[in-house]
Order: structure tokens, then sequence, then C-alpha cells
């Protein structure tokens, strides 16, 4: 029924169709933002990962929290994946998950929320009262005429609507109007420039509200302190320090107690599907991980260099999306990987209706150019599963395999048709094969 509408209504009158059905989904189930105290995330990458840290620390400290992000949906500390195969589903899901979480008494709930889901309305009817800015980079590019400004504009929507938000006293506390943004980003500033009751800064780099310091990155996590107090993620990579700082700014902003926010830092060891760790008994490292352009990528491949033994090889399965996608990010990758990895495997992520032949070549092309060669350390499988069982058998002791692309994703879309699909589990399965 969506790909009829779809053909038959031009893209504005697609998004008032959004608009009307967002409106009166929160409407039917009446209207459960109103009670809830709700926190938008939205911004490039970290937006799941600042998600589910800032639940982490509200839950530890005692509030019932329910989030809603790419990778997964928790009510409480009931838990699901995303099965919608998008970030902020149509057709009611929103406010019925939302009206889900009032029933269980949470107090907080946390919505990702991105530019596409912005320009489609899915954000209508929901009443934010703190809104965090992660960073921007050119992707999704295809969804806004190719314009960056059109897609940063996006973004900014809902932080020029939040001033004008109706306030809310919930449990008899007033709660104000917040903008949380990274003053890291080229962009930060920006995004503090919206009025509303209070605007708070992070970072690393530069001067901020909330800066961290003293970063020390070893297997066991991430340590770091801010404001002269330490802290401590157990789940790996550095940038995992900038999706963990709005947690902290909140947390103070609720006066929760500083050993409840130390404590609940360190209790989230697993974010589905980012830098998730897979073990079935076998002798080297494995990592499922959403990157699927340039910057995440090169994050992942960075903050394994930092930890592995010198004599570890590195080995990376990746691909690219079809359905209209950014095309130009294709050669890109497969230059990162040949020069960052020692074994690159190229296999499908979500070709949608595309041909998965061009996406992959696109890739592997672009890995020849710089240095990989075909059957000896460039693999190119078109079939996912047969691609993630090659780069596992090419671990040996103490070796990374990064698969990378759908993360903690519930499914895969090849000629269109969606299929039931975890990488995760096929990963499990395939090293059970292997032993």
């Amino acid at each position: 029924m969506k790909k009829i509408i779809k053909k038959i209504l031009p893209e504005k009158l697609f998004s008032k169709y959004h608009q009307i059905l967002a409106f009166s989904g929160h409407k039917y189930y009446k209207y459960p933002s109103e009670k809830m105290i709700i926190i938008g995330v939205t911004g490039t990458k970290g937006k799941t990962s600042t998600i589910n840290y800032i639940w982490s620390v509200l839950e530890t400290a005692g509030y019932k929290t329910g989030i809603i992000s790419t990778a997964n949906i928790r009510i409480g500390k009931k838990e699901m994946m995303n099965k919608y195969h998008m970030t902020m589903p149509g057709r009611f899901i929103i406010p019925e998950l939302m009206s889900k979480m009032v029933k269980a008494e949470c107090k907080f709930c946390i919505v990702e929320t991105t530019s596409e889901g912005i320009k489609q309305f899915r954000h209508q009817g929901i009443n934010y009262d703190i809104l965090i800015f992660t960073n921007i980079y050119p992707e999704h590019l295809s969804s806004h005429n190719n314009s960056f400004d059109e897609y940063r504009q996006a973004k900014a929507k809902i932080f020029q609507e939040l001033e004008d938000l109706k306030r809310k006293t919930i449990q008899n506390q007033k709660v104000p109007k917040i903008i949380i943004s990274n003053i890291d980003d080229k962009f930060g500033k920006y995004f503090l420039s919206f009025r509303a009751d209070e605007q708070i800064s992070y970072g690393i780099k530069n001067q901020a509200n909330y800066r961290a310091q003293n970063i020390r990155e070893e297997k066991s996590g991430v340590y770091f302190s801010v404001n002269n107090k330490t802290y401590q993620t157990k789940i790996l990579g550095k940038f995992n320090v900038y999706n963990a700082l709005p947690a902290i700014a909140i947390a103070d902003l609720f006066k929760i107690n500083q050993n409840k926010i130390v404590k609940g830092l360190k209790n989230l060891e697993i974010i589905p599907g980012r830098m998730e760790p897979i073990y079935a008994g076998q002798n080297f490292n494995v990592y499922v991980d959403y990157a699927h352009e340039k910057q995440s990528i090169t994050k992942i491949i960075e903050t394994v260099e930092k930890i592995k033994k010198p004599e570890a090889k590195i080995v990376i399965l990746l691909g690219a999306e079809g359905g209209g996608r950014d095309k130009t990010k294709r050669p890109i990758m497969g230059e990162i990987a040949a020069k960052e990895a020692d074994y690159v495997v190229v296999s499908n992520v979500d070709p949608y209706e595309d041909d998965p032949k061009e996406i992959l070549e696109d890739i592997a092309k672009s890995a020849e150019k710089n240095g990989k060669t075909r059957d000896k350390d460039l693999f190119v499988i078109e079939d996912r599963r047969a691609g993630i069982k090659k780069a596992l058998e090419l671990a040996e002791k103490d070796d990374y395999v990064l698969i990378t692309g759908k993360g903690a994703e519930q499914s895969i879309i090849i000629g269109g048709k969606k299929y039931d699909w975890d990488d995760r589990e096929v990963v499990r399965e395939e090293l059970d094969k292997i032993k």
C-alpha cells in the first residue's frame, strides 16, 4: 500500500501523508509524549549508542526509561530489537510504543530522531523536552536533494520548534526545554544557537560544560575524566566517550548521585550491533558493528589498532546499500579497507532492487587500486552468509574480524524482498560450524 501511495503522490504530499498519520497516532493513543520527559537525539553518528548510555544511567538511578533507536527498543529493562528496518517507524508505531512506556510507568523516553524522519514529519506529535546533537557528516544526502545544507536544516527543524513546544509538569516537576550539543563538531555552536531554557555543550577537544580528558583506551574499555571525576565505558572505542558525555550531562540535570552515573556507564556492556563482541570459543576476536561509511569504518579500525597485538591481523567484511543510497561512498570504503585491513571481504548489505554485483564491484575495484589482490587478500562474495564464513575462516589466533554494515538489523533486503537476518546470529552459527 505504501509503495502504491508513494508512486501516486508527489514527494511533498507523501510527506503530508506521514504527518497526518503521526498526528492521528498520537491523538489515538492520547498524546503519550505529554506524560513523559522526552529526550530526542539527532546527528549522523553515535545516536543509538548515546541513547543507550543515557538509558543505562537513568535506569541505574531508578528511573524507568524507554527508548526507540535504530538498533533496539526498550521499555524499562525489557528489550527488543528494532524489526522495522527504519529508525522512526510510521503507521502509529511510535505513539503506540510510547503509550506502552506510559503504561509501564516510564518517566523518560529517548527517541532517535533522524533527518529522514523529520523530513517526513514522523516527529510530529512528539513533545520533546531535551534535544541532543551528536555530530553531522555529509551522509544520507540523496534523501535531501544531494544538499548538505538541506540535510543540516532538516536536523535543525526540531531545534527551531523546541522553544514553542508546551512546557510539562511530570511527577510534580516542571520540565525545562534544553539543548545539549557536541561543541567539537563544526556545527556544534549552530545547534546551541536555538532558543531554549538552557544550552549545554560537551566535547573532548574544545572547552565545554562537559569536557572529557585523560582518555585511556584499553581492551577492558575506555577510561576518562570529566570535571575531575573518573568514568569508564566497557564498550571499545574512543568515540564512545562522545556518546557517553550527554548521559553525564542529563544525570546532572536531574541531580543523579555521582556513584550512580559511574555505575550506569559501566553497566552498559553491550549496545546491539555497536562494536558488539561475539564469542563462541574461538581463539580470535569478532566484532559486529553498524559502521557503513568512511568515518565509522575508520574509527573502528583505529580502535582495534590500539588494542591488538602487533602480529595480529585485521579482517574486515563490508558492503554498501542500494536503493538510491549514496554511491560515492563505495570507492572510499574500498580504499580505507584496503589500506587499513589485512584482509577485505566485500559482501551484500542491503542491495534493495539494485544489482548487487555493481555495488560490490564499486568497492572491490577501489580496494584493488589500493593494493589488494583478488582471491589473495580481497574476496568478493555476494552471499552475505558465505562472506561472513570466509571472513571467519581467514582469522587466526588473536586476529580481529570486523563484520560491518548491518549491526543488529533484523532483516536484509535483496531484490526488493525482505528476509529475516541478524549478523550476530549468523556469526555465531558460522563460528559453531568452524569449531
